[in-house]
């Protein structure tokens, strides 16, 4: 997979602002991505140096409009650390 493949969009929350001044990034990524390819795409796209990786695979709720009822995608998140050293992601810096 390209690195344009694996990250899909940052995920903008209030838990994931909290994370900025921490230099953690939150992102959705691709669902058969591992930590591994995560980790490779984010220096790859943003040409930074990446500390760790955590990921979560969110479920899809369920949504009704009227009688009819289904579920929203299921989509995979992840939590990036930056290193210490390591330049901050240019997109998020005019949110903290």
């Amino acid at each position: 997979m390209l690195a344009e493949d694996i990250i899909i969009r940052p995920l903008l929350t209030e838990k994931g602002y909290d994370g900025i001044a921490d230099k953690k990034y939150t992102f959705v990524v691709a669902k058969a991505a591992s930590k591994t390819e995560i980790k490779i795409a984010v220096e790859k796209l943003f040409g930074v140096s990446v500390e760790s990786v955590n990921t979560v695979n969110c479920k899809g709720k369920l949504k009704r409009m009227g009688r009819n009822e289904g579920y929203t995608p299921d989509y995979k998140k992840a939590i990036v650390q930056l290193k210490a050293d390591s330049k901050a992601i240019e997109f998020f810096a005019s949110l903290s």
